[in-house]
């Protein structure tokens, strides 16, 4: 194998690496700190199209998180992008939240359910029945259907959700229409994170606890890639895919020497 470049620049997922069902998972905090501390550049990517990153800021500074706000990258706000790069000033009709909605108004979209460009699948704990009818006679009438993620459950306190994939699914059976994922494990949203940070893949690690989302992600785009074990995927599962992460880690604590090792060099 090729030897690879000091790790100058990080992504990261947010989800079962750094938090779980709302509580930092031991070793973030510290991450976090010691990433600031290098001066490297980081961006916490999140597939949850929910919430802004002003709204994720908050969240994860009221658990002791201190993640900047410009540090933080979320499928809507990549979505919004793509969006803006294929058809500037277009509309759409959106199913979702503020995170989603704010990033597209903040694009230069107009919010429509006239004929709209697009149907613009997001996360929202309050999918609607009317909502969803209304997406698929739009898309029978022409508007390209787009979503911003493939997760099919989310988690929470109480267990899982069905997500946005999983309501993406019923578009298309009703429609025979497949969408267009902008997030994870799309390329395009690891192409973006990088742009965003100003780095290249050569010296640039991703660190998910998902080898179907983060690490496929991390892998096609030429990242050096952690999967780390406090999520969803167990580490007898890896050797099943086609593809294997750089290293394997417990957790985020796992991850501290790196940056140590890495910011001396």
């Amino acid at each position: 194998m090729t030897e690879r470049k000091p790790i100058e620049y990080w992504l990261s997922d947010m989800d079962g690496v750094l938090v779980h069902e709302g509580q930092p998972i031991p070793g973030a905090d510290e991450f976090i700190r010691r990433l600031t501390a290098s001066g490297k550049r980081f961006l916490i990517l999140t597939n949850n199209s929910i919430y802004t990153r002003r709204d994720l800021a908050a969240r994860l500074a009221s658990i002791g998180l201190d993640v900047p706000v410009e540090a933080i990258w979320t499928s809507a706000l990549a979505t919004a992008q793509f969006l803006a790069d294929q058809r500037p000033e277009g509309s759409a009709y959106v199913i979702g939240e503020a995170g989603l909605t704010t990033a597209l108004h903040e694009s230069g979209y107009v919010l429509t359910d006239l004929e709209p460009d697009y149907v613009v699948l997001g996360e929202t704990r309050t999918y609607s029945f009317s909502q969803i009818t209304r997406a698929i006679r739009l898309i029978e009438r022409g508007a390209r259907f787009i979503a911003t993620n493939p997760d099919p459950i989310g988690p929470s306190a109480e267990g899982s959700l069905p997500a946005c994939g999983a309501v993406a699914a019923m578009i298309t059976k009703a429609t025979g229409v497949d969408p267009y994922f902008v997030g994870k494990p799309n390329p395009l949203m690891m192409r973006t994170a990088l742009n965003r940070v100003g780095g290249h893949s050569e010296c640039t690690a991703m660190i998910g606890d998902r080898m179907d989302t983060d690490i496929v992600a991390g892998v096609e785009a030429g990242l050096e890639t952690i999967l780390v074990l406090t999520g969803v995927t167990r580490k007898e599962e890896v050797g099943r895919f086609p593809f294997s992460p750089t290293h394997v880690l417990p957790s985020i604590a796992d991850v501290l020497p790196m940056i140590a090792e890495r910011s001396e060099d």
